[in-house]
């Protein structure tokens, strides 16, 4: 199958929420400007070469393009040029970019949130021309090595104070857009006080690569970097926290189901609304309102003041809407027989991804939950 197949634009209405709430609110933020050709370009630009990204690689004539648009500092400030978009709308842009190329969806969704972080994280404006001002700006890429203090004692990146700042030493297991960033945000974790540091790194010769061969997403150029003695002077340190407080903050992140799952899902469905068989867009009708209902579930208890007392309903809207991707995916495959295996035919390229979603961001929370629900439980 010829990869025009990924070319269709997603119908705006297509996961349009019945009532009132934050997905109706994701909705209603097509109409603002950034959204609107954030929606374009990938519509345009994103879609029909998926699958040639995927094949080769995330470019850097993509990411320029991100720049161009505004997306690499969309949640910054008007102070730093930036757009300084609320939820609703960072919602609808992750949706439309991870329905057209989930490859270039998961390298700027590394980045996109830093913006924000990073401002947020600032006492005083950082000094003209240096990396914190640049990533402000929309300037530079950074990547995200974070997950590692998931993994703390077994496998994390070591943090020691030295001086006027901290030494990094260890590898961070998942860097995607490695060769396209210029900085990467690394959380290490300092073992004496079990402390968690934050700090934004200029990649330089410090930092070694092994490019690591995905069969998922494989066009996300992501590597396992290692940070060997890097010193990072007190300035490009954002926060200093307790491990437990970064625990907790991490465990609360990570069980939402995110825009990107919907978004995706948005895809599949469309792929199958196209086909001949009556039976796909059968699947695509009782799919649908499933796919609707649980988007809007997802970020009404993500918003909600007491979302943190239901951390249960959250994760079993996350275990479901990873569900319903595999089984859309797998009825995509279905209805192109042996077609949907080849390598330039979507449905391989949407079975596989939807199985990425599967484990992307995952903590033991959502792995115990998945394993149980696996059991019949």
């Amino acid at each position: 199958m010829p990869a025009a197949r990924l070319a269709h634009p997603v119908p705006a209405t297509a996961l349009r929420a019945a009532v009132a709430g934050p997905a109706a609110d994701a909705d209603a933020a097509d109409a603002h400007p950034l959204v609107a050709a954030a929606a374009a370009y990938a519509a345009e630009r994103l879609r029909p070469a998926a699958l040639t990204t995927d094949a080769v690689g995330v470019t850097a004539e993509q990411i320029d393009d991100l720049a161009d648009l505004g997306l690499l500092n969309h949640l910054a400030g008007e102070r730093y040029g930036g757009a300084a978009l609320g939820r609703a709308e960072d919602r609808r842009i992750h949706e439309h970019v991870s329905s057209a190329c989930l490859n270039t969806w998961l390298v700027w969704a590394q980045h996109a949130p830093l913006a924000r972080r990073v401002e947020s994280a600032l006492v005083d404006p950082p000094p003209p021309g240096g990396v914190i001002d640049a990533l402000l700006r929309g300037r530079i890429l950074a990547g995200a090595g974070l997950s590692d203090v998931r993994r703390y004692p077994q496998r994390y990146v070591a943090a020691r104070s030295v001086g006027e700042g901290w030494r990094l030493t260890g590898t961070v297991s998942w860097v995607s857009g490695w060769g396209l960033n210029q900085a990467m945000l690394v959380a290490g974790v300092d073992a004496e006080r079990e402390r968690v540091v934050l700090a934004l790194v200029p990649i330089d010769d410090r930092f070694t690569a092994q490019p690591i061969a995905l069969t998922a997403v494989a066009g996300s150029r992501t590597a396992r970097v290692r940070l060997e003695e890097v010193v990072v002077p007190s300035d490009l340190v954002l926060d200093v926290q307790p491990l437990e407080r970064w625990r907790r903050a991490d465990r609360e992140s990570a069980v939402d189901a995110k825009p990107h799952l919907f978004g995706f899902a948005a895809h599949v469905l469309a792929e199958l609304a196209q086909e001949p068989a009556q039976a796909a867009r059968d699947v695509v009708a009782a799919w649908t309102p499933r796919v609707r209902d649980l988007r809007a579930r997802a970020y009404a208890l993500a918003d909600a003041e007491d979302a943190e007392a239901r951390f249960a309903e959250r994760l079993e809207v996350r275990i479901a809407s990873g569900e319903a991707l595999t089984t859309l995916a797998r009825a995509l495959l279905i209805v192109r027989a042996g077609r949907g295996l080849e390598r330039e035919d979507s449905a391989q390229y949407c079975v596989r991804s939807a199985h990425f979603l599967l484990v992307q961001a995952q903590t033991e929370s959502v792995r115990a939950a998945w394993l149980e629900r696996l059991q019949g439980r």
